[in-house]
């Protein structure tokens, strides 16, 4: 089943493969750099009769040095299915793409991360046919990022830290420092970071600190319960309960003005009315798309009126 937990990894690694600096430090390559990787397809399915998908299939292709597939996936749990499914993803890509295949496994929690480890045999016997042995980047493996300085220079790899660590004793330490850090960056590079994160934690108890620390971000990745997404479907709702015949356009404002109040912008009369009382859907879609973004309520309507 694909989780929060997933997406966020998907995410990350997908973007952002500078994220995987802990593995090319352990295999004694040079530091990983974006433009050196390119995304490949995740299915591995051949004939379609069972659906079978990585997380996230990278080729990395750089100028010199050998070239090889990284498959990642993100692991919360042990799942003794997953030997088979490991298995089949590194032989599958390794004969598609006739490249050698890292297999990447991503865990928040010790046991887990120990398990995923490996190595999984398919033996017969004495005889081993096929040993698959993951590269795991878990707490372990991932620095505990307590360094503003390296939040700044490595936002991605901060990031991991916070999701893997985010069941350590130094979880809330890692947590500050890093809401610190990337809040550094300008305004929509830090609340890309802040939900890449908050999405990463999914359900852990850790989630809870982290969303105290990221008020002043707005939501990535819909459909995940974020902070910023309650808050704008909570104002919708309340609007749209009002059971006016222009209850959609009502609770369009409603939402607005709700993401407006959660950044802490300061709201003039006349802001709240021109939102309130508009019945351009088309309108306030663009108003909530800048939302999240604009540096005062008043920017909303820039666009058409030049002097705001």
């Amino acid at each position: 089943m694909v989780t929060a937990t997933h997406e966020a990894s998907h995410q990350l690694f997908r973007k952002h493969p500078e994220a995987l600096t802990p593995v090319f430090e352990a295999l004694g390559l040079p530091p990983p750099v974006k433009t050196d990787f390119h995304e490949l397809s995740p299915d591995v399915t051949e004939i379609r009769p069972m659906e079978r998908r990585a997380d996230t299939v990278l080729m990395f292709e750089p100028d010199m040095g050998e070239h090889f597939i990284l498959a990642v996936e993100a692991q919360t749990k042990k799942d003794p299915d997953k030997a088979n499914s490991w298995a089949y993803y590194v032989a599958y890509l390794r004969a598609k793409y006739d490249l050698p295949v890292l297999l990447v496994a991503v865990c928040r929690d010790r046991s887990t991360a120990a398990w995923a480890m490996g190595p999984f045999e398919c033996a017969v016997g004495p005889w081993s046919t096929q040993v698959t042995r993951p590269f795991v980047l878990g707490p372990q493996t991932v620095p505990e990022v307590t360094d503003e300085t390296v939040v700044v220079q490595q936002p991605a790899l901060a990031a991991l830290s916070a999701i893997v660590h985010s069941q350590s004793r130094r979880a809330a330490a890692i947590l500050e420092t890093v809401a610190r850090g990337l809040a550094s960056f300008d305004r929509d590079t830090t609340k890309y970071w802040f939900e890449v994160v908050e999405v990463g934690l999914e359900s852990t108890p850790t989630r809870k600190n982290w969303r105290k620390l990221m008020e002043n971000a707005v939501t990535y990745f819909p459909g995940h319960g974020t902070l910023f997404e309650e808050k704008y479907l909570e104002g919708k709702a309340e609007g749209e309960a009002t059971g006016e015949a222009r209850g959609e356009a009502r609770g369009e404002a409603r939402g607005i003005l709700r993401v407006l109040e959660v950044r802490g912008l300061a709201l003039s009369d006349d802001v709240r009315e021109r939102i309130a009382t508009c019945t351009d859907l088309d309108r306030l879609n663009d108003w909530l798309d800048r939302s999240g973004t604009v540096e005062r309520a008043e920017d909303l309507f820039a666009e058409e009126d030049p002097a705001a």
